[in-house]
């Protein structure tokens, strides 16, 4: 079985899409998805659907759902090889004491290649290796192809797990860009980062890493612009001043000229070191 979430819902078995199109068994077969191999309560799949206030027939219905899943997979599990074992429905959506398991039997996930991914891509940056660490976390985030379950109607539950999932891609996302920093990538940089300042407005590293990345280039005055923008976000809609890290980089832009900002420490631009303030 081969599950993507980081974008929209994908579940495929034998190449077959499982995926079904009515919202609520789609929500419940997510949430199964992103716990693939785990057990799933019945408990936490009700939350999920109906959140503190299910019907009197919510055990039924999702008894009913369930059954909706196993005729997709079932329909799948026709192109299994002749000479393999037999499988039915039942060993692909399992039923357990007081839940179900989504038994994927080894395929892949897009949400476990990313983890892969960005481990081995902070372990490099731990190392030093930065070239090895922009290649692995660059890697790691084109597995995303748009808002993770952007398809899917999210109830209490798979919308935590979203907001997860987005602050996992945001720290990949920043410590590729650091890494870039780090390889004097800079200019190249210029584009990506003002689409993400003005997509995450009160997000302090990246704006510290646009200011980082405008000041090598020459662009002095537009780097301390940056820093009075956040500055103005920051206080018109959390009540906070930049941290003491992105104070430092804007007195270093100030007092600094271009041809010596490359001597600055990319570390300058990870205000979060002091407080993360991660999405606006």
């Amino acid at each position: 079985m081969d599950i993507s979430v980081l974008g929209g819902l994908g579940v495929r078995e034998n190449g077959v899409s499982i995926t079904p199109t009515a919202p609520k068994p789609r929500q419940v077969l997510a949430l199964l998805a992103l716990r693939a191999d785990q057990v799933v309560s019945v408990t936490t799949l009700t939350e999920e659907l109906w959140g503190g206030r299910p019907p009197r027939s919510a055990r039924a219905t999702l008894q009913t759902y369930v059954l909706q899943l196993r005729e997709l997979i079932g329909a799948a599990l026709e192109r299994d090889p002749a000479d393999g074992p037999a499988r039915s429905a039942k060993d692909v959506l399992v039923t357990v004491p007081g839940g179900y398991l989504l038994n994927t039997s080894g395929g892949q996930c897009d949400v476990r290649e990313f983890e892969r991914l960005a481990g081995t891509g902070y372990r490099a940056m731990d190392a030093g290796d930065f070239p090895g660490a922009a290649r692995q976390l660059r890697g790691a985030l084109s597995l995303w192809s748009g808002a993770a379950l952007a398809d899917v109607q999210t109830g209490a539950l798979l919308s935590m797990e979203v907001r997860r999932l987005e602050e996992t891609r945001l720290c990949a996302l920043d410590q590729r860009i650091d890494a870039d920093l780090r390889l004097g990538r800079h200019r190249e940089l210029l584009g990506e980062l003002s689409v993400l300042v003005s997509r995450y407005p009160t997000h302090e590293t990246l704006h510290g890493q646009f200011m980082l990345a405008l000041h090598r280039s020459g662009r002095r005055t537009e780097a301390l612009e940056t820093y009075q923008r956040l500055r103005r976000a920051l206080v018109r809609e959390l009540g906070l001043e930049p941290s003491a890290a992105l104070r430092r980089l804007q007195r270093s832009v100030l007092m600094a000229g271009p041809d010596t900002a490359a001597a600055h420490d990319s570390a300058a631009a990870a205000p979060g070191a002091d407080r993360a303030v991660r999405v606006g």
